[in-house]
């Protein structure tokens, strides 16, 4: 899940890259700046669509979940959890079937996000409350 990024340093600056990352799936790009540190972006995600992260400023917290049902979901599934920062340019893969939970971690933080879909190209978003999902 986690395409891992490089950072290079010499006397002209830093380069961070991801020679690895093929983003030849990739139809929409967008980023995310959530306004408050406590403030918690999700649960939301697609049972189709797949989206790819990564900090473009700043250090994130992503939760994610993977759905058994999109209609009732389980309460009890796993969560587990990913850091992102903008150390590198490393990107977590988020599959279709799941759902995630977005937070900052640090004031001014950007999360850039890609998507293999357009926008309005599928109706696949899902949306469920904060506290739905009980281990969290």
């Amino acid at each position: 899940m986690i395409f891992e990024g490089k950072k290079h340093k010499d006397e002209r600056g830093i380069i961070t890259f991801n020679n690895e990352f093929d983003t030849s799936e990739i139809k929409r790009i967008y980023t995310i700046e959530n306004h408050s540190l406590d403030f918690v972006r999700g649960w939301q995600g697609h049972k189709v669509e797949q989206r790819w992260f990564a900090a473009m400023k700043g250090e994130f917290e992503i939760s994610l979940i993977e759905i058994d049902d999109f209609d009732q979901p389980s309460k009890d599934l796993k969560i587990s959890k990913y850091q992102l920062n903008d150390e590198s340019l490393t990107y977590l893969h988020i599959p279709s079937g799941h759902i995630t939970a977005i937070q900052a971690k640090k004031e001014g933080c950007k999360l850039l996000v890609l998507a293999d879909y357009a926008l309005g190209e599928i109706q696949d978003e899902y949306r469920f409350a904060l506290d739905y999902f009980k281990n969290e």
